[in-house]
């Protein structure tokens, strides 16, 4: 007899159906268990507001709903997208492996960032990107965007495009088969990645032992080492929606095995103040160099960046869609 697919929810994006229509092809491959994807509509996709004044989870919740409800078997989520704080009864059973993590450049007339012209308007949507646009000192006006890739880009390539450049995670143009439009693939050194910027979280119930099982063939242990690094950090130093925060852990042959070597910041929205550490350590221990770095940058003041409007407390982190 055959088998009844597995439900997959997902957000009705063109990103949201591309990378859950990766894992599910990805799992029926591996498994031969076929996947049906069934779209969710989120909080943040009927609303037009800023993303960091959505709230936490807003990408998110409505997906976990239907996984407790049972009219899903699980979801894929943008992993930044998360809150940090664990959902009740439901287990990421698999960090598939990462896309590029870094923040891509899209301009007009294949431009670089320093071959913009003085005053050229840069959009982004996410408060790092525009603090750390900001911190850069160019003569550049950054302003806050919403909308999919397809809408972005159109601000800078449509025949009514309004803006010079806009700023989007490299990760959602590839999959979207859009990473050509890309001018310039950002140095870290230059836009830190938001924490677990490129990677995917596959959810289920904790109690369907049989799925959380088959979903974990599709784990890739090093991403997820540097997304529980870069994300221990972000829980740790407790960051709202006000505090831009960075991260960006890579994974590499030390002389005793692999190490992690985790980068972290916190930026003032404004970009006039920051503090940036680095640690390295095990995969084993990729969360406890999350919780020290966090510690460290907090010694180092990012508890005064951050001020009483960014500590809204535990997993109440968001970054906003991929898109």
């Amino acid at each position: 007899m055959n088998e009844a697919p597995l439900r997959l929810g997902t957000r009705g994006s063109k990103l949201a159906m591309a990378q859950s229509g990766q894992v599910a092809e990805a799992l029926t491959a591996r498994t031969g268990r076929p996947v049906e994807l069934v779209e969710v509509v989120t909080a943040g996709d009927r609303s037009s507001a800023p993303v960091h004044r959505l709230g936490v989870g807003v990408f998110v919740s409505a997906l976990r709903d239907a996984l407790v409800a049972g009219t899903i078997d699980f979801a894929v989520h943008s992993y930044k997208d998360l809150p940090t704080a664990t959902a009740a009864g439901l287990h990421i059973a698999a960090v598939p492996p990462r896309q590029d993590p870094r923040d891509a450049l899209v301009a007009r007339d294949g431009r670089t960032l320093a071959e913009l012209p003085p005053g050229a308007v840069v959009g982004t949507g996410a408060l790092r990107r525009i603090a750390q646009l900001h911190a850069l000192g160019m003569p550049l006006s950054v302003t806050p965007i919403r909308g999919n890739i397809d809408t972005r880009l159109a601000r800078v390539l449509g025949p009514e495009a309004d803006l010079d450049a806009v700023v989007l995670a490299r990760a959602g143009l590839t999959r979207i088969d859009r990473a050509d439009a890309v001018t310039e693939t950002l140095d870290p050194m230059l836009m830190l990645p938001a924490p677990a910027q490129g990677a995917l979280a596959v959810e289920c119930r904790l109690d369907d032992t049989d799925l959380v099982e088959l979903l974990a063939l599709l784990d890739h242990a090093p991403s997820r080492a540097a997304v529980t690094a870069e994300r221990a950090m972000l829980a740790t130093l407790e960051a709202g929606c006000s505090a831009p925060v960075a991260a960006y852990a890579e994974l590499a042959e030390g002389d005793n095995g692999d190490e992690i070597y985790l980068r972290g910041a916190v930026i003032s929205p404004d970009g006039t103040h920051e503090v940036r550490l680095s640690r390295t350590g095990t995969p084993a221990d990729a969360a406890e160099i999350g919780k020290a770095l966090a510690a460290e940058l907090l010694d180092l003041g990012a508890d005064s960046i951050l001020g009483p409007q960014g500590h809204d407390g535990p997993g109440t982190q968001q970054f906003g869609s991929t898109e």
